[in-house]
């Protein structure tokens, strides 16, 4: 007996109610840790889903894992960090969208926006409501896609240079030559090295060898 594959209903208009926790992310500029904020996405679902975050001022935001994967009855956390605290950025309202769909579908099943904003002091009292002109400029803004700000990784490094590589297999060959004063040898002897010399290469290769592995 074939076990029956649970999808999702039938929805028109990405009707599918989404599961976010917080419903306001609030950015204080004095507190460093408030910086850094987190999105839980619930899915109370039989079925997996894939969900992705758009926002309406992504340059001002690093969102880790902004596209994933819920399975069924499960959470997923979204790690949001303000990037850009500035004082004209203060009581500002931006917007982010979580959109989800069915894994092997692209449209839209259901959506969820959530509000943040940045300000000075969580001391200070609340900011007044907003007005009705406000929430529709809101409404309206645009959403772009995160996918850039994904994950905060340092520049891939290029690699060892080839003066590095050169220096290195110098530094291995003379180590390799004999040492001055053996008599059993076919090679010349002005190519006899001292202990001290091998000494030498033996720690610029330990250095270089460093180096390599950290790039």
């Amino acid at each position: 007996m074939q076990q029956q594959q649970h999808r999702p209903p039938e929805l028109v208009g990405g009707s599918l109610p989404v599961f976010v926790f917080p419903n306001e992310l609030v950015f204080y500029a004095d507190d460093q840790s408030s910086h850094k904020q987190v999105l839980t996405l619930y899915n109370p679902y039989e079925f997996a889903l894939k969900f992705k975050v758009l926002c309406t001022a992504p340059n001002k935001y690093t969102v880790v894992d902004a596209t994933g994967a819920v399975k069924p009855q499960c959470c997923v956390d979204i790690v949001i960090r303000h990037r850009d605290v500035r004082a004209c950025h203060y009581g500002v309202y931006d917007k982010f969208r979580l959109q989800v769909s069915e894994q092997s579908q692209r449209k839209a099943l259901g959506r969820k926006e959530v509000t943040a904003t940045l300000r000075p002091s969580a001391s200070q009292d609340p900011p007044s409501p907003r007005p009705q002109d406000e929430e529709r400029r809101i409404a309206d803004s645009e959403f772009f896609e995160q996918t850039a700000f994904q994950t905060e990784s340092r520049p891939v490094a290029g690699g060892p240079s080839l003066l590095t590589v050169l220096l290195g297999l110098v530094c291995m060959a003379a180590l390799m030559l004999p040492t001055l004063g053996e008599q059993e040898s076919t090679v010349p002897v002005y190519l006899h090295l001292s202990v001290n010399k091998k000494l030498v290469a033996a720690y610029v290769l330990g250095l270089l060898t460093m180096v390599i592995l950290r790039t």
